[in-house]
């Protein structure tokens, strides 16, 4: 298995697994598929911004998992804060694939400034829950029905991952 920087090529294996996760989990709070046309330009927009989108590949080039983050809020105030999103294949879940993505991305995000990564999780979701804590993700908050999906209300748990240990925000220090 390969992390590396998502290209055009990916766009299928992209769209594969995130379709799967609106039809099957609570991964994702949509209940829309989208098409090869939507995940093109998501990819576009994140490449744009000077976003990441990493893709765990294996050896025959076929996209196992990706992972990606963006602005947490459109607000100047909130420049040195993102929140990520990492999926993984259906067939790979639960053997380190979403971990080695987490790893990469948070590097990712100190490498570009970012001071604050933040994770938006299904409160159910206990697996991501814990793989987030192992990488020092601490849980900042709890909102209770706030989504719905399948018919029922889903709460939704924030946790967050200081980056780095400046107190200047705008500074090095």
């Amino acid at each position: 298995m390969q992390i590396r920087d998502a290209g055009a090529g990916d766009i299928a294996g992209i769209l594969a697994i995130y379709n799967d996760a609106v039809a099957n989990t609570t991964a994702i709070w949509n209940d829309t598929l989208v098409d090869f046309e939507n995940r093109s330009r998501w990819l576009a927009d994140r490449q744009k911004q000077g976003y990441p989108v990493l893709v765990a590949a294996g050896d025959d080039g076929t996209v196992l998992g990706y992972a990606s983050f963006g602005d947490w809020r459109a607000f100047d105030g909130y420049r040195h804060t993102v929140e990520h999103s990492v999926y993984v294949s259906k067939d790979c879940r639960g053997g380190g694939l979403g971990k080695a993505l987490m790893i990469a991305l948070i590097e990712r995000a100190r490498g570009i400034g970012k001071h604050v990564m933040v994770a938006g999780i299904d409160a159910t979701n206990e697996g991501s829950i814990r793989l987030h804590e192992k990488l020092g993700f601490e849980a900042v908050g709890h909102m209770k029905q706030v989504g719905t999906k399948f018919g029922v209300w889903l709460d939704l748990a924030f946790l967050q991952l200081t980056l780095d240990v400046r107190t200047d925000p705008d500074g090095k220090s």
